[in-house]
């Protein structure tokens, strides 16, 4: 269990973070959303006790980070963007980290692999690509196989292979019994993985809750496109729908299905050249939740 109770940084008469409270459950992943600036980093790393809160508590299974008795064994995380030393190669680099975390050495090979990087491990890491160094990096977390994982911005380099690997990976650890909290501004691919949201803006956590209930009370929209637009915009106009037009042409239609939408474009004889219903998504509610639309 990973837990932020009213946690808050402020620097000087500013707050980074402004009593964040909300929790990520082990079998679950938890998808940390907010935009640059919004305080995401600095949470997560109160979290992981590089940062000392001016107020509230950052809590591990009931205590924090620096009270765990075996931290690297209890969370493993990726808080910083690819970062090896250039003349290390890939085992290397996590032999090192293997003797001064305690982790045993024949792991070495096996997370190699679980990410990808068997090949590679014997290559000097200034010559791996973010993506490469990115894998490195999960594989640095994965050392001990701790139950709890906190990920910030983990897919940053990756290709579209390398994040539906790290979807399969975290959803796996999840399933299995851990605990998994991620921030990513890939809101399309967190979409597919996360089942629950902590929305934070301006330091301040907004919403909470399962995805499903995040998304459910969007409100979904038809996009008609008719022949004669005039007309068609006259014949759902007396229905009572809210009706938009963003370039003169299209109709977004709010309160009518598609299907009465169609019969009213045929009553009015207008040729219908699209009719699509939009349901939003993770992104677009998120999107609107903070306030940029």
């Amino acid at each position: 269990m990973i837990e932020a109770v009213e946690l808050t940084k402020w620097y000087g008469k500013a707050a980074a973070v402004d009593g964040a409270t909300f929790t990520a459950t082990p079998g679950r992943v938890t998808g940390f959303l907010g935009l640059n600036g919004s305080g995401k980093t600095t949470t997560l790393r109160m979290l992981l006790g590089l940062i000392r809160p001016s107020r509230g508590q950052a809590l591990i299974d009931g205590v924090p980070y620096r009270k765990l008795k075996a931290p690297a064994r209890t969370v493993g995380a990726v808080v910083e963007q690819g970062i090896a030393n250039p003349g290390q190669t890939g085992r290397a680099h996590l032999r090192t980290h293997a003797i001064l975390s305690g982790a045993p050495t024949g792991r070495i090979d096996e997370v190699l692999e679980t990410v990808g990087l068997a090949e590679a491990g014997a290559q000097h890491t200034a010559g791996y690509s973010l993506g490469m160094r990115q894998r490195l990096s999960i594989a640095t977390a994965l050392l001990h196989e701790p139950p709890v994982l906190i990920l910030d911005e983990p897919a940053n380099g990756l290709d579209p292979e390398g994040i539906a690997w790290m979807r399969g990976l975290l959803r796996e650890h999840a399933d299995s019994g851990g605990t998994v909290l991620i921030s990513s501004h890939l809101l399309a691919e967190l979409s597919q993985l996360v089942d629950d949201v902590v929305v934070v803006s301006q330091g301040r956590v907004v919403s909470t809750g399962p995805l499903a209930e995040f998304t459910a009370g969007a409100t979904a929209h038809v996009r008609v496109r008719g022949r004669d637009p005039q007309r068609l915009w006259e014949a759902l106009e007396p229905t009572g729908a809210t009706l938009e037009s963003p370039d003169g042409e299209a109709i977004d239609v709010y309160g009518l299905d598609a299907a009465r939408i169609g019969e009213l474009a045929f009553e009015a004889g207008v040729p219908l050249g699209e009719l699509t219903t939009h349901v939003p998504d993770l992104e677009q509610v998120f999107l609107e939740m903070v306030g940029t639309r």
